[in-house]
């Protein structure tokens, strides 16, 4: 099979299993309190349903875009495709709640399998140069999913029952991985397996999210609890004990040359907080549009369908202005837009229009847009080919945990105040200024030159 079919097989693998990924997740949202009446369940129990898969996909990102890195990216989207569908179609058939929650975190062990491997897939199959658009259709993807991912799960869970909503994508996750294994490229697969694995980094990295993001779940509910503390200690020591250990690895997890390159912590950085920024702000958005305005889920979802639209819109236009300006100012111009969008929230009250919430939403998800692909860009083109799939690991680990930290920083800052009008402010505000903080964090990225000024530099014959 030609190299041209192989690329569009890898960037058709590439979205779908980012789409299906990410659908899953906004399906179940809105399936939940119907899973919790059929199966009887408490709402602790419910809540697991999503925290288990989170911590578990979140805890073995890193680890499994190294298994990439040395078994090749395709087989394991493949395998961890074929996973996640299996434990999609386990959950339908679930007798109880204790089933379902496996079987989630099942799923997130099969999605961390996947995730890194959508990336690094693109940058074994792509050259550095045009790595941008690939990524912003994978982006704009999951744009899609976002924006369809309510109403879908609430036709099929009105019509159909909540156990559909984990069947959707069963066949298509199948065909996929099934496709993607068959035309993977075997003779470049037989480069990778030199990489090490260093399962004791993996393992204490693995503690050390886990711990982090089961502090920030239970954070909105229990606050600064006994349990909370001790998982936020735990966190610490982990991290602690990784760096120690990664210092005297002889092959460590993050390897010396994917740290020294100059994109990888600003570019985690701005995705970091962009991503808590933006989610935080829904978090918000939701409380706001519904309990102070009044709206009902779908009026809600309508005011706020711009930012999904625009980021799906954004995220094809950002390679082109990637090669006009750069990628600080590209980023830069992103962090300042989705800045301007979560402060303008902030501002409104119970006069707030229609035109005014849409325009804020239309910041948000336009600046949001900008800055996936191209701080993603930034960060997995820089990648040596057999770090891609640790630095797939590192941008996924990013935008798993940023949401999980924005909606505990927006819980946590909400209940310092009585008016919640008041609080929503102040809380926005506070979410604006990091993200403004962290977009100073993109002048540190390696630019590569604008088209005009490299012509400028060429001499002419």
């Amino acid at each position: 099979m030609n190299g041209h079919t192989r690329r569009r097989v890898t960037l058709a693998g590439s979205v779908v299993g980012a789409v299906l990924v990410a659908l899953d997740g906004t399906v179940l949202t809105i399936a939940q309190p119907a899973l919790q009446d059929d199966l009887g369940a408490s709402l602790a129990q419910v809540q697991w349903t999503s925290t288990g898969y989170l911590i578990a996909v979140a805890s073995l990102l890193v680890f499994a875009g190294r298994l990439g890195d040395r078994y090749g990216h395709a087989r394991l989207f493949g395998y961890g495709m074929l996973g996640f569908a299996a434990a999609s179609a386990g959950i339908g058939f679930a007798p109880d709640i204790r089933w379902v929650i496996a079987l989630r975190v099942l799923q997130g062990v099969c999605g961390a399998l996947l995730q890194p491997a959508t990336l690094g897939m693109l940058r074994a199959a792509y050259d550095a140069d045009s790595l941008g658009m690939p990524i912003a259709l994978r982006t704009s993807a999951i744009g899609v999913a976002a924006a369809a991912g309510p109403l879908v799960g609430g036709v099929l869970t009105a019509q159909l029952g909540w156990r559909s909503v984990f069947f959707l994508g069963v066949l298509p996750a199948v065909a996929i991985a099934v496709l993607v294994l068959v035309v993977r490229d075997r003779a470049a697969e037989a480069g990778t397996r030199a990489v090490g694995l260093d399962p004791g980094g993996a393992l204490l990295l693995a503690v050390a999210l886990g711990c982090l993001v089961a502090a920030l779940a239970a954070l909105p509910g229990a606050g600064w609890s006994a349990g909370t503390v001790l998982l936020a200690a735990g966190a610490g020591t982990a991290v602690v004990a990784f760096v120690v250990h990664e210092r005297r690895a002889t092959d460590p997890l993050l390897s010396p040359a994917l740290l020294a390159s100059p994109a990888v912590a600003p570019a985690l950085g701005i995705l970091l907080t962009a991503s808590a920024a933006l989610f935080g702000t829904l978090f918000v958005a939701t409380y706001f549009l519904q309990d102070v305005l009044g709206l009902d889920p779908l009026g809600t979802a309508l005011r706020m369908l711009p930012a999904a639209l625009c980021m799906v819109l954004a995220a094809p236009l950002t390679p082109v202005l990637l090669r006009r300006y750069g990628s600080r100012a590209t980023t830069s111009a992103g962090m300042l837009v989705l800045a301007a969008g979560v402060f303008g929230f902030g501002r409104l009250d119970t006069s707030a229009s229609q035109l005014a919430i849409g325009a804020c939403a239309l910041a948000m998800g336009t600046g949001f847009g900008t800055v996936m692909v191209a701080a993603t860009e930034s960060l997995v083109r820089r990648a040596d080919l057999g770090a891609a799939g640790v630095a797939g690991g590192l941008q996924q680990t990013a935008m798993n945990v940023g949401p999980t930290l924005g909606v505990a920083t927006a819980t946590t800052l909400l209940a310092s105040g009585a008016d919640f009008v008041a609080s929503m402010g102040v809380t926005l505000t506070a979410l604006a200024v990091l993200v403004l903080a962290a977009g100073a964090a993109a002048v540190r990225l390696p630019d590569r030159a604008p088209r005009a000024a490299a012509r400028a530099r060429t001499p002419t014959p």
